[in-house]
């Protein structure tokens, strides 16, 4: 009976893998609405826009899951990332989670752990990508994106970050 009720679909469940398929599917027709639209969608991060996502409305354990394939799923469909800045972008996604959890448990500020954890994260992306595929980087084009958009980006999902949780604790005293 027991291994029967933990086959059932929990709340927390359904809404992981809701929001699993809404990220496969961002990941998937975003090359194509930045290609109809001719935007550079690739910009705003949308790989780090859904890990904050997941982060911040399912469980950690889900967002950990969607940081480390999520960049695989985006190889697999486009071809972008090449399979190498992949791999550095699964770990600066993963690592922004661990320090996001890690930071806010000891800040209590979900904005300035945010912020920090985007930041923190980005500077070990682009010292591996210099560090390891610093020749490929002219052909690829890593380091292609504008810090003050990517500034904007951090400061955005800081405050998103900031508000829900916020609210969240709010509801839950």
């Amino acid at each position: 009976m027991e291994k029967a009720s933990s086959l059932l679909l929990t709340k927390d469940k359904i809404i992981s893998v809701a929001f699993d398929i809404l990220c496969i599917s961002v990941m998937y027709f975003v090359p194509a609405v930045s290609h109809l639209l001719n935007l550079p969608i690739y910009l705003i991060e949308p790989l780090r826009i859904m890990i904050i996502l997941a982060l911040v409305h399912t469980k950690r354990q889900n967002a950990y899951f969607i940081a480390l394939t999520l960049p695989l799923f985006s190889t697999l469909i486009s071809g972008h990332p090449f399979f190498a800045k992949m791999l550095i972008m699964s770990l600066e996604l993963f690592l922004n989670v661990v320090l996001f959890f890690t930071l806010s448990s000891r800040i209590k500020n979900s904005f300035l752990a945010m912020v920090s954890a985007i930041v923190i994260s980005k500077a070990v992306y682009y010292l591996l990508a210099y560090a390891f595929i610093q020749k490929l980087a002219e052909v690829y084009g890593i380091g292609e994106h504008p810090l003050w958009i990517q500034a904007i980006v951090t400061l955005c999902l800081g405050g998103y970050t900031y508000i829900i949780l916020r609210n969240k604790e709010l509801k839950n005293s």
